[in-house]
């Protein structure tokens, strides 16, 4: 059984942290999104701190960074540099 939840990592933006979640889901890996959302202070936080983090078991740290880390460095679209 999984450890205590702990935060992994801190998310940019609502985008990355549904399409982590998507995948972390699809894998089966147990996880919880924190969105930093404040509703007193209309956002402001968030603008500032990102998006929120995603908090699981230290036993899938590696791999919910690895996720994440293919996320960043995924290409846009699929052409090559020549634009065709």
């Amino acid at each position: 059984m999984p450890g205590r939840l702990r935060r992994i990592a801190v998310l940019d933006n609502v985008v990355e942290a549904q399409l982590l979640g998507t995948e972390l889901t699809a894998r089966g890996i147990p996880h919880l999104m924190r969105s930093y959302h404040d509703s007193a202070y209309d956002g402001i936080y968030q603008f500032m701190q990102g998006w929120g983090h995603v908090e699981a078991s230290a036993d899938y740290q590696v791999e919910i960074l690895e996720i994440l880390n293919g996320l960043s460095h995924a290409p846009a679209d699929s052409e090559d540099d020549t634009g065709k």
